[in-house]
């Protein structure tokens, strides 16, 4: 009996049988991605709960830095494009099938969509502020009115953005790794915890802070379970999907995964949210930039594992 090891015809370096196509700029995207899609859902929602006085920095204050945050996460993605000059063509047509251009196009409407919102509550965040351009003050004042046809806007497309970070990986069905369709709600999950957690970062109501770190330990407690079956789907799956779970389970990405990620960046915000809802004081930053931290390092992960898995066909002779 003799064994042979086919790893396709495409032997080009750095593709096959390891892609080492993207560098830090995507993981990055994807991370401020989903934590713009986190504020703009909890200012939205809580905005139709006619919270926008109770929880002031979920709906006023914090979505004054997403303009800025997708500002960043869309130089990062220029940046990591090969033919920048380009890039418009992507809104030249819309294609159903595919998660880029699902992305474009979301990305095209959330952002102004931000802009205009956060635009709505400088009066209320800033009250010395003044608009000395009458039309603008005006259009501003018209916006006001529409702020819950807006909202709904911003649950949609913000939930929409949130999950196409991981769908956009997932459609990578020759990386074995990327290919499950837990990845876009696992992205979309993460996205929203971080979200919570720079809202209890920037909040300085007791009320506020108490309610979003339930809403963080929910949200901990579901990216968990989705983690464990993400890995047990791999293992109950074909061959080069146990392959690419051994990355992590015993693999050069175990250590780092389940340490940063999984420990720091996950379980160990859960405890400390929970003790401090029992009543021992844990000073807030520490599980907030815990969270952000682990949710960073889960994305240069899984994009990194994602190029490192490939598809191995073996025959038996």
């Amino acid at each position: 009996m003799q064994e042979l090891t086919i790893t396709s015809g495409r032997m080009n370096p750095g593709i096959d049988p390891v892609l080492h196509a993207w560098g830090w700029e995507i993981p990055v995207y994807l991370f401020l991605g989903g934590l713009a899609a986190g504020l703009l859902f909890f200012s939205a929602y809580f905005y139709l709960k006619g919270k926008e006085n109770t929880f002031v920095t979920a709906v006023k204050t914090a979505p004054m830095f997403v303009p800025v945050i997708l500002g960043i996460g869309l130089g990062a993605l220029f940046l990591d494009l090969s033919h920048k000059l380009y890039f418009w063509r992507l809104y030249t047509t819309i294609r159903l099938e595919s998660p880029m251009s699902w992305g474009a196009w979301t990305l095209m409407f959330i952002f102004p969509l931000s802009v205009l919102w956060s635009a709505t509550f400088l009066k209320d965040v800033f009250p010395s502020w003044e608009c000395k351009i009458p039309f603008v003050a005006r259009f501003i004042e018209w916006l006001k009115k529409k702020r819950t046809w807006m909202a709904y806007g911003l649950i949609l497309f913000s939930a929409v953005l949130g999950m196409y970070t991981g769908i956009l990986l997932s459609a990578f069905n020759a990386r074995p790794f990327w290919n499950t369709s837990i990845l876009g709600p696992l992205f979309l999950i993460s996205g929203f915890s971080t979200g919570a957690a720079f809202i209890l970062l920037m909040s300085k109501d007791e009320e506020e802070r108490k309610m979003f770190s339930r809403i963080d330990m929910v949200l901990i407690v579901i990216e968990l379970f989705l983690i464990v079956h993400l890995f047990m789907g791999f293992l109950a799956s074909t061959q080069v999907h146990v392959e690419a779970a051994q990355l992590f389970l015993g693999g050069p990405y175990t250590a780092v995964f389940w340490t940063f990620v999984a420990g720091l960046g996950l379980v160990v915000p859960l405890l400390a949210e929970f003790m401090e809802f029992r009543g021992v004081h844990i000073p807030v930053k520490i599980p907030a930039l815990l969270v952000l931290l682990g949710g960073l390092i889960l994305r240069f992960i899984v994009v990194d594992a994602g190029q490192s898995s490939r598809w191995l066909y073996k025959f038996m002779q």
